[in-house]
Order: C-alpha cells, then structure tokens, then sequence
C-alpha cells in the first residue's frame, strides 16, 4: 500500500504539492488500512491527509542538505533499472 510513497527531500524542481498530497494519502491509508473510510470516518479520513500533507511541506521547506540536488529522470531511470534487475524482463 505504500509502495506511492516517493523521498520528496532534495528535489530539482522542489516536490509539488501534489506530490506531497499523494504520499500523505498513501501514509494514511497505511495508518487506517483502509484505501476508502467508511461515511463515519471520511471526515477524519481527508483532515488528517491535509495535516499531515502540511506539515510535510513544512519539513520539506525547512530541510537542509549539502548534497546536490537530485534530477527526477535520472531517479526514475535507476529505479527502473532496479526493477528490471529485479523482476527481469
């Protein structure tokens, strides 16, 4: 269920909010093993989405890091390798 999850630290273009959004819905959905809460929940549900998304964003902005930011399709291409070595063909 988490396998959405992305490092978003370090980025050239800095992670989106988007991006932050979904890996705060794929860590709730962890937390509640559940991909869609139930009517009595849904409230609950998306507010901690959005809190946990901001307070994301602010970890994002305020961290420091002396490595040279990273190239997303560079990233994507190891991670396909990976995945190529892993699973083959």
């Amino acid at each position: 269920m988490c396998r959405n999850i992305r490092p978003l630290s370090n980025f050239e273009p800095p992670a989106t909010r988007d991006e932050v959004t979904a890996a705060a819905l794929q860590f709730v959905r962890k937390v509640t093993g559940t991909t869609k809460p139930s009517q009595a929940n849904e409230e609950a549900f998306h507010r901690a989405v959005a809190e946990i998304a901001h307070i994301t964003e602010h970890l994002l902005d305020g961290w420091v890091t002396a490595a040279p930011p990273k190239n997303r399709e560079e990233e994507a291409a190891k991670a396909r390798a990976r995945a190529q070595l892993r699973y083959g063909a």
